[in-house]
């Protein structure tokens, strides 16, 4: 059991200030990225340019233990046979090394972000189905194949490549959603395709921790920050949201056994309250010690995420179960929203990797310029919960983020 699970929530408020930003992607083994001059990634101040690697970490995970890598993993990426397998869909889990890093701020100037027309999104599931949706998540509940599911939708819209044939301007839209809406892991990568690299194009406000792996002491510590409940204040916060957060946070505890010394993992935050711009979070850490045979193996990452992922706050409980249900009920993937992106200093034996939520990704969808942006977003699906409330969870968990990427003015606060 989750330490304090019966007993009174604690309430801690911190105001995210905003931080710099990153992201990334790719397909094969290893490959030269053709357009090194235009590709680059942005995390935790830390900005990396011209692309010289790109890694599938499941099939070459031992590059991982050495140089620092900008990751990206798909919801779908079958990473010890879960999410792949389980919604039937195919993802991949990648890795960029770059040639150069530097400290930087974010703040530079560039050519401007132009984004979709406010009325051109489209939703994936329509209210009616998203509700539908709910209504099978809670039959699922009641018969005890699941105790929570995260059902999701994907918002997109036409957004082409410029007249001189460029791809939408991603460091643009980073810089407007770190004005608009500063989060604390935000994150950007953009490698052009071309050869045999698959493109990608990712912006990412997440608020969530995924993995964070530290050295304390010679030993490897791995943190996780679930986020389960959403609302506008913190009064909007219902005994439905804290069931729900203690019952991940407790999910989030047996992965982490999973890779861990026995006895060193320890809830250590329960049920503080974040507040970010437009809404709060309900926010538990749980962390422990990586276990020896974990911490020395050349596929050290291959395990930390077998163990892992896909991020229980955007799967469910059991998993397993839950993402066969997400594969049934969602009508298209999640790409990498939900999956996990930032970086890994080997050398340095740090890391840092969030659950892609509040994220956008673009696509070419044909051969004379077409493309889509899209955006995901979602809810925790209970026996405790109403569908018309879910479905205006995520409405507001994007209103925000679709606004500022459409330009639209929002409300002050």
């Amino acid at each position: 059991m989750v330490p304090g699970a019966s007993g009174a929530y604690r309430t801690v408020v911190h105001r995210w200030r905003g931080r710099p930003i990153a992201r990334g992607q790719y397909r094969s083994h290893v490959h030269t990225c053709v357009d090194r001059s235009s590709s680059w990634a942005r995390f935790s101040g830390r900005l990396a340019t011209r692309a010289v690697e790109c890694v599938d970490i499941e099939a070459q995970p031992e590059r991982l233990r050495s140089g620092l890598w900008f990751v990206v993993v798909d919801f779908e990426a079958a990473i010890g046979g879960a999410a792949g397998g389980s919604t039937g869909r195919a993802g991949r889990a990648r890795a960029w090394r770059f040639a150069e890093v530097r400290d930087d701020d974010g703040t530079a100037a560039g050519p401007g972000w132009a984004g979709p027309a406010v009325g051109t999104w489209r939703s994936s599931l329509d209210q009616a189905a998203y509700e539908a949706a709910v209504r099978r998540v809670r039959e699922h509940v009641r018969a005890g194949d699941v105790y929570q599911a995260n059902v999701c939708r994907v918002l997109e819209a036409p957004l082409p490549v410029a007249a001189d044939g460029r791809e939408p301007d991603a460091a643009g839209l980073a810089r407007v959603l770190a004005a608009g809406n500063p989060a604390p892991h935000a994150a950007a990568v953009h490698v052009p395709g071309g050869g045999g690299v698959d493109p990608v194009w990712v912006v990412s406000a997440s608020p969530e921790l995924y993995l964070s792996l530290r050295t304390d002491a010679g030993r490897g510590v791995l943190g996780s920050g679930p986020i389960k409940g959403t609302a506008r204040t913190p009064e909007g916060l219902t005994e439905k949201d804290r069931t729900e957060n203690v019952m991940i946070t407790d999910l989030v505890r047996n992965d982490l056994q999973r890779v861990c010394r026995p006895g060193t993992v320890e809830v250590t935050d329960l049920l503080a309250v974040e507040e970010h711009p437009g809404l709060v979070h309900l926010v538990s850490r749980v962390r422990g010690v990586v276990a020896g045979d974990v911490a020395g193996a050349p596929d050290l990452w291959r395990r930390l995420l077998d163990g892992t992922f896909p991020p229980g706050s955007v799967s469910g409980a059991p998993k397993s179960s839950a993402l066969r249900l997400i594969g049934e009920l969602e009508p298209v993937p999640r790409g990498p929203y939900c999956g996990a992106v930032g970086w890994v200093d080997a050398d340095a034996g740090t890391a840092e990797l969030a659950v892609g939520i509040r994220t956008f990704w673009w696509e070419r969808t044909g051969t004379e310029g077409e493309g889509v942006l899209r955006f995901g977003t979602g809810a925790g699906i209970t026996w405790g919960s109403d569908p018309r409330s879910e479905w205006h969870e995520t409405e507001l968990k994007a209103a925000r983020l679709v606004g500022l990427a459409s330009r639209q003015a929002l409300p002050q606060g």
